[in-house]
Order: structure tokens, then sequence, then C-alpha cells
């Protein structure tokens, strides 16, 4: 299609403020970017779409507009949402280079700039499928109308008699259809999901075939902007991943062509939704980031707490009080043949960035496997440093389970629900690492479950296969005392035992710590005990009682006795 057709489509609300000699130019696709160098990520021909956040100052233009040129991007479209007016500094470069530039409206979306495009582009389609095509924009519109995946999957349903799915890879059901219909089971999107993955990794071009019983599944790899699956975007393993797949129930080998290319632009259709959650996940990431580098360099309690205090609200939107939190720390290595980017241990340590890998995979597995849609992933804060990815989970309560165990986040159950799929996108050259932390309910302890999650993690890394996990719990108290463990691992430990008792004697003036002490020292007897604190052994009964509910601990038990000991002494 022509650049001047899109000018002519009111409907999508572009204005022209440069490169009026240019019009006759001809777009070939479509892609949205706030990259300060997507060149990667471009083939020639497209309509660049950007809503600025590149740009810091007058000087990124210049070079933001040179790599667009040097790609053979037809043109360049900014939205007016973010600054107001597109800067003028744009608009000089762009007439510098011959560039179009056009202002999107803020009130139109970039979803639907691309539905047009990826329409337009292509062309007619026969029947019913041009009538899919042309409804599609209700998928893609911000407003009440719009209705995200599942109006696409229900189209397809009621135009072509196709049932279809949108999933994770980690097999999570992300949208499905509504229309009546069995469910497709936990373990099948498991299965089409490892399926795919270990496609994707042999290079194969989608849709992947799998047969189930009797039931053929044809899977169409879902990338967005910059993702595995443009041509130009390197590396399978950047994200594969993390890239959602649509599964439909058909063979799609007898397919026409025409029906084929309407799958493909519905994957596109779905990317933009997909790139639409990774531009909401922004503001959760640079907090994560902030609270990050504050543990890391070992700021005050008060203003790590102050930071935490600003993230609340944005993870867990109406909670009254500052909630607990949990690290999750996970590590993505692949092999790479020759000396070349090795770390003398096989695993490669340049190239392919593991952080990033590990941060939007993270961001994927964190989502409880149970879960539909995009949205529970809104609570989850992921930043990377170096290779790996860290993840700051808020739970609005810490509350104690019929196994002892407390809630949240448990390192066994996150591997079984991830361990299938993603080894089959890790085989033959990767490995992923998991380390859970427990919980904690103060800043000071933040950076003891920092370590704490980060040796969970290379316990993980001790152990065979390509998908591991270890929690806090597999850190044996004895582990405490060895000269490499880091204080601030010490010093988690002694939070999580003693913090709750010091709280409540705090409150209630009840003693409980000079209890536990005396209680330890007299090697756990009652009348001893009681007789030393001048107190009824029915009243030492109740403060024991209270510091194993407050502790989720059992003081009956030589291990936990043995915790208690450790924590008091190092405290």
């Amino acid at each position: 299609m022509r650049l001047r057709a899109l000018l002519d489509t009111d409907a999508l609300g572009l204005r022209l403020l440069g490169g009026e000699d240019e019009l006759d130019r001809t777009v070939r696709g479509v892609m949205t970017t706030d990259l300060r160098d997507p060149s990667r990520y471009l083939s020639g021909g497209e309509l660049v779409l950007t809503g600025l956040a590149w740009r810091h100052d007058a000087t990124d233009s210049e070079p933001f507009v040179r790599i667009l040129v040097g790609a053979g991007v037809t043109a360049l479209a900014a939205g007016e949402a973010e600054l107001g007016d597109v800067p003028e500094d744009l608009v000089v470069a762009c007439a510098r280079h011959r560039l179009p530039l056009l202002a999107v409206n803020e009130s139109v979306a970039f979803a639907t700039i691309t539905e047009h495009v990826v329409r337009q582009v292509s062309g007619e389609r026969a029947g019913d499928l041009a009538a899919v095509v042309d409804r599609h924009r209700r998928m893609m519109t911000s407003g009440p109308a719009g209705g995200g995946p599942d109006v696409v999957l229900d189209l397809l349903g009621s135009d072509l008699d196709l049932r279809a799915w949108v999933l994770s890879p980690t097999g999570r059901l992300i949208s499905g259809p509504k229309v009546a219909g069995p469910a497709l089971p936990a373990d099948l999107c498991a299965r089409l999901a490892g399926e795919h993955l270990a496609a994707a990794r042999t290079g194969r071009r989608g849709p992947y075939r799998v047969g189930v019983g009797t039931t053929t599944y044809s899977l169409f790899p879902i990338s967005g902007a910059g993702r595995t699956g443009n041509a130009a975007a390197g590396d399978v393993r950047e994200t594969v991943l993390s890239d959602w797949l649509l599964a439909v129930e058909a063979d799609a080998g007898d397919w026409p062509a025409e029906r084929l290319d309407l799958l493909h632009g519905v994957t596109q259709l779905i990317a933009v939704e997909r790139d639409r959650r990774d531009a909401a996940r922004t503001v959760r990431r640079r907090l994560a980031q902030e609270v990050l580098e504050l543990v890391q360099a070992g700021s005050a309690p008060a203003e790590i707490a102050a930071r935490l205090r600003v993230a609340a609200p944005v993870l867990l939107p109406g909670l009254g009080a500052a909630p607990h939190w949990q690290v999750v720390v996970a590590r993505v290595e692949w092999a790479e043949q020759g000396p070349a980017g090795e770390d003398g241990g096989g695993r490669r340590t340049d190239g392919i960035g593991g952080g990033p890998v590990a941060q939007a995979l993270l961001e994927e597995i964190l989502v409880d496997p149970l879960a539909t849609g995009p949205e529970p992933s809104d609570r989850i804060a992921v930043a990377h440093t170096g290779d790996e990815a860290i993840a700051l989970v808020p739970l609005p309560a810490v509350s104690t389970e019929h196994d002892g165990s407390e809630s949240g986040i448990h390192a066994d159950t996150l591997l079984a629900s991830v361990r299938d799929p993603l080894s089959a996108g890790l085989d033959g050259d990767g490995r992923l690492t998991l380390g859970v932390s427990a919980s904690v309910h103060s800043a000071e302890g933040l950076r003891g479950a920092l370590e704490e999650a980060r040796h969970a993690r290379r316990v993980a890394a001790a152990r065979p296969g390509r998908v591991c996990a270890a929690g806090h719990q597999e850190l044996a108290s004895h582990v405490l005392l060895l000269p490499f463990v880091p204080d601030d691992v010490r010093r988690a430990f002694t939070a999580r035992l003693l913090d709750p008792l010091r709280d409540y004697d705090r409150r209630h003036r009840a003693e409980l710590i000079p209890t536990l002490e005396a209680f330890l020292e007299c090697d756990g007897s009652w009348t001893r005990c009681a007789a030393r604190l001048h107190l009824h052994v029915n009243t030492l009964r109740y403060r024991v009682g209270r510091i194993e509910q407050l502790t989720s601990r059992d003081l009956s038990r030589l291990e936990d006795k043995l915790d208690f000991f450790l924590a008091l002494r190092m405290s």
C-alpha cells in the first residue's frame, strides 16, 4: 500500500509533518518500537510507530533517524500521547534525511494503525476470511468494546469453526474461546508448549503440527516487535523461552495460502497485545531495578523501605499496609562451542544477554499456572543485572499452610509447573536455574533475602537437569556458620525467626524473647524453665505456644531448637 493511502484514512488520525514529496513510497509492514537502535528488527519498507520513549534529549533524534533510513524504513509515525507535540529536533532530523514523518493523534491507538496496515498489506480475503479480518479491530481497541485475544479467538470459532488458544511458553492458558466446548487440559497445554519450544529451537518455520491421539494441533508462533520470528531478530535463543504461541485444533498442512495468511495475521494482532503488556511492565521493572540497586549498594533500610512503599500500591493496588516480600533469582545459561565466550565451564558468557532472557522468562513463570490472562503478571516486578534476573514478589499476607510451611512461592511447586515444557526449549545447550527466598516483612531483611535466593539458585545449579530450582528450606542451618556465607544471609535468617517475636513483645510486652532464651538454656524442661522465670507452667506453655504460632516452628523438634539457638547467638 502507498503511504499516501494511510494519510487519506481519516480513522487513523495521521498528520503529515514532513516528506510530502515521498508519499508514493510503499508500506510493506509495520513495527512498533521504543528502542534506540531497532535496526536488527527491520527488513525495509516498514512504517515505524514510536511513543518516543527512546528520546531523552534533542541529541537523540539524529542518530535514531539515521538508523531508520539505513534500514530502509518507509516512514516514521510518532505518537503525541506521551510528549504532546512531536519535538522539533525530530522534525528537522527527518527532513534532513528525507524520511516522511507523521504525527499520531493521542486518541488513536498504535494497535489500530497496526491492524489497518496488516490488513491492507495482506490483501483482500475471500468470503468469510475477509469478514473475520475486518472484525479483528475489536480485539485491539482500548475502549470498552475491546476484548483482547478472546475476541479474535471467538471469531475464529464462529466464522471459521476453528478452536484456538493462546498459551505461554510454560503452557499457561492466556486466552481461549468462550464458546461452548471442553476446556484445554493443563497437561495438554504443557505438552503443546513443549512441542512448540522444541520445534522453534530447530529453526523450523511455523506452524508446527502436533498429533495428540486422534486430534491434530497446529502451533503458530506469536512474536512481537523485536522478538524471534522476525527474520532479522538473530539468535532464536534470545526470546524463544518467553514468546507466546497460538494453538489451533486443526491440521494446517492442507490449508490454502489465504487461510494460512489469515492465521499469521491473527498472530500479529495478538502480538500487539503482548507488546502492550510488555510496555505496561516498564514501571514495575524500573521499581524493581531501583530497589535492587539500593539493596546491593547497602543503602539504609529506611531508604529501601521508602522505595518499597512506592512499589506496594503499584504492584498491589488497594492494599492498606506494606506486604511481605519474596525474592526469586533466575539464571539462563547457554553452552557454546569453541573457546570464545566461555567461562571455562563450557557456558556462554557473552553474545546472548542472559539477564534479559531470564527477566522475560521469570515474568512468565511467576504467574500462577492456574490463572488465565496476562493481568496476574502485573503484580510481579523483575529486574536484571548481569546474567541473572531478580524478581521482587509482593505477598498480601503470609499465612501458615497445613504442613507448617509458609504461603507464597515454593520452589518445588514452581519447578513442577514449568520443568517439562521449558526443558524442551533448553534441550541440547541450555539450563535454567531458580532460587527462592523465604518471605521477609522489612526492608532490613530484603538484602539477606536476595543473598538467600542467590545461594538457593547455586544449590539448584549443582543438580542435574535442564530446569532446576531450590528454596530457602534447602539451606541447612549449619550452612549459615560457614565462613563463605555473607553476613546478610545470617541477618535474614535471624530476622525471619526473631523479628515476629520482637514485634509481638514490643506491642504486648509479652517477653517472648527472654522466655525463648530461658527455655533453650533449660534444655526444654518445662518445670525448670517455669521456676527460673517465676511463672506457672501453664503460663510458660502459653508463651511457648505463641512463639511456635508466630514462627511456624515446633520447639519439641531438635532442628527447630537449633535454629532458634543459632538465631539468638547471631543476633
